[in-house]
C-alpha cells in the first residue's frame, strides 16, 4: 500500500511538473504570438506606406508625361514657326538676288 501511495505521489509530482512545463510553454507561445502580431502590424504599416509612395510616384509619372507632351507640342509649334520664317527668309534672299 505504501508503495502504491508513493507511486501515486510520484505520479502527482510528475503531473505537476508536466503542468508547470506546459504553462511555461504556453507562456512562451503567447509571447511568440504577441511578437508575431507586432511584426505583422509593422509589416502592414510598411506595406501601406509603400503603397502610398507607389501611388505618389504614379501621380508624378503622370504629371511628367503631361509635361513631356506639352513640350513636344511646343517644340512642334516652334519647329513650324521656324520653318515658316526660314521659307520667308529664302523668299527674301531669292528676291534680292533678282535685283
Amino acid at each position: 500500500m505504501r508503495e502504491g501511495m508513493s507511486e501515486m505521489r510520484q505520479s502527482i509530482t510528475e503531473m505537476r511538473e508536466g503542468m508547470s512545463e506546459m504553462r511555461e510553454g504556453m507562456s512562451e507561445m503567447r509571447e511568440g504570438m504577441s511578437e508575431m502580431r507586432q511584426s505583422i502590424d509593422g509589416l502592414k504599416i510598411t506595406a501601406q506606406a509603400l503603397l502610398q509612395v507607389a501611388a505618389q510616384h504614379q501621380q508624378d509619372i503622370g504629371l511628367v508625361k503631361q509635361d513631356i507632351e506639352l513640350l513636344k507640342q511646343r517644340q512642334a509649334e516652334t519647329d513650324q514657326r521656324f520653318n515658316i520664317l526660314l521659307e520667308e527668309l529664302r523668299y527674301l534672299i531669292r528676291g534680292n538676288q533678282g535685283e
